[in-house]
């Protein structure tokens, strides 16, 4: 069967592998949709802490079940949740699922961008195989993964009715969070990215305002939007560092800076914590997500609450994975991308 390997520089490489053969408890998923996602992209750069794995925005066809399985039939429409947390530990015990050993030692085999991915008997036993409802095609359940991240890092900002929150990044995360925070009675909304598409699109799907930094005083834009104090809440949906400083200038006093983007491995940013103390600024990341917010963000996507298909900008099926990840990487040319098989 295919399956696509990141090979550094940027590039991946479609590779004939054995189809991955089931152990006890465990389940075999044809799949149908996989979304790149830009931790996709550094990856194939060799940029992340994280296992160089690819593909986790997953839908697919159940197309085997091992002995053990009692929960889930072949033939079954799901997506799956890549990591899974033990439940157990003194990090799931206090709120912080994500930061659990297990969480980023469990994956898909060998990974979601393949003709049929492993699902390991303890993400099979933990719950994270979610049914797909039948009114939701596999290119909008492909989006369960990213949307459960955003709202799982909205939690970790706290209530957003009636305060200014401006987003780093509108690919298609970015504009996720946006559809997000416009139901969730944030305002104004702006949006900051270097690219005029995305920026133009963001207008069409929560944002008030768009920035662009390059040629624009943002901080000044932001503040001109806000009465003068600047964002109540400044979510970086990027990994860019130089974002996460301007972050720095359009945020109020007493304000919160949401990292959500994940920067490159070993990147540097230089801040004078002084500024944070006077200023009571908070620096909040969120990392991933658990089946609870997948769960729910099947439900906004099944209402049409939060709107998907228009996000795709671009199909490619797996044998042109290689051309997929080129295209994907050009912000200018793709908010999202998508591997059909």
């Amino acid at each position: 069967m295919k399956a696509v390997f990141p090979v550094g520089a940027g590039r991946v490489e479609l590779r004939e592998v054995p189809r991955p053969k089931l152990r006890r408890g465990e389940i075999l998923v044809k799949m149908r949709v996989c979304g790149i996602c830009g931790t996709d992209i550094e990856k194939t750069r060799g940029e992340t802490h994280t296992p160089q794995v690819l593909g986790h925005e997953v839908s697919g066809v159940v197309d085997q079940i091992a002995e053990g399985v009692t929960d889930s039939e072949e033939g079954a429409r799901v997506v799956v949740h890549h990591h899974v947390s033990c439940g157990e530990c003194y990090y799931c015990t206090s709120g912080s699922p994500t930061l659990c050993e297990l969480f980023q030692n469990t994956n898909l085999d060998p990974c979601g961008f393949a003709e049929y991915f492993r699902v390991p008997k303890v993400n099979v036993a933990k719950g994270a195989v979610l049914a797909i409802p039948n009114k939701l095609s596999f290119e909008e359940a492909s989006f369960v993964e990213p949307l459960g991240c955003c709202l799982r890092n909205l939690a970790s900002v706290g209530d957003v009715s009636g305060k200014s929150v401006a987003v780093f990044g509108v690919g298609s995360t970015g504009v996720l969070m946006l559809q997000l925070l416009k139901a969730s009675g944030a305002g104004p909304i702006v949006a900051i990215d270097v690219s005029p598409s995305r920026l133009k699109f963001s207008q069409r799907v929560g944002a008030d305002v768009s920035i662009n930094p390059n040629g624009e005083d943002i901080g000044a834009s932001v503040r001109a939007t806000t009465e003068g104090r600047g964002a109540d809440v400044a979510i970086v949906a990027t990994g860019s560092v130089q974002a996460l400083d301007n972050s720095f200038s359009i945020v109020r006093r007493g304000g919160i800076i949401n990292l959500f983007g994940m920067p490159t491995k070993d990147a540097e940013l230089i801040i004078d914590p002084s500024r944070l103390f006077i200023n009571e600024i908070r620096i909040v990341p969120s990392y991933s997500t658990t089946e609870n917010e997948m769960k729910e963000a099947i439900k906004l996507v099944s209402s049409g609450e939060v709107k998907v298909a228009e996000l795709i900008s671009h199909r490619f099926t797996l044998t042109d994975s290689v051309e997929a990840f080129r295209v994907a990487s050009d912000p200018e040319k793709a908010v999202k991308v998508v591997v059909n098989n």
